[in-house]
């Protein structure tokens, strides 16, 4: 083995050493014929289809507005959450339909999906959701009741006598 005893021998040691891997793929944009990205998002019960593409920043759920869909101003909130972290406010149209569960999760599930959608749409700007979180499906779901038990976890009062 050659001796290295400085900075320069490590890089001719190295230098002759087999190419290293190729760097990772670039993703490419996913659009449909009509310029939309399209994901379906989940959050407990909830399923949404989500189609993105540029506009003005407007967005329909089940054929009603955001506002009129979601009337609290915390669900509201979320689903302009993935817009604010990737900083594109006001760029994109969303058009969403969800199915199942309730307000809150729909309002999840619509979040994951638009996350989704925007990642496919604009592959730069994964990083920045994938660090928010947004990307992941939240797994957490309502415990079911088991047989014997009044709820989920609950038992009966323990009588001693």
């Amino acid at each position: 083995m050659a001796d290295i005893k400085s900075l320069d021998d490590l890089k001719s040691a190295v230098g002759n050493a087999p190419a290293a891997a190729p760097a990772a793929a670039v993703r490419a944009p996913v659009r449909d014929k009509l310029g939309r990205a399209y994901a379906t998002g989940k959050r407990k019960n909830a399923i949404a289809r989500v189609w993105v593409k540029p506009g003005s920043g407007k967005v329909v759920v089940n054929g009603k507005d955001m506002a009129a869909y979601f009337a609290r101003p915390v669900l509201q909130m979320i689903l302009k959450q993935p817009f604010t972290v990737a900083n594109v406010e006001g760029q994109f149209d969303v058009y969403a339909t969800v199915v199942g569960g309730g307000l809150s999760g729909q309002a999840g599930a619509v979040k994951h999906g638009i996350s989704k959608a925007l990642q496919l749409y604009t592959p730069e700007l994964r990083g920045a959701l994938k660090a928010a979180g947004f990307l992941t499906r939240d797994s957490r779901v309502v415990e079911r009741k088991k047989y014997g038990k009044p709820k989920a976890r609950r038992s009966f009062q323990f009588s001693k006598r």
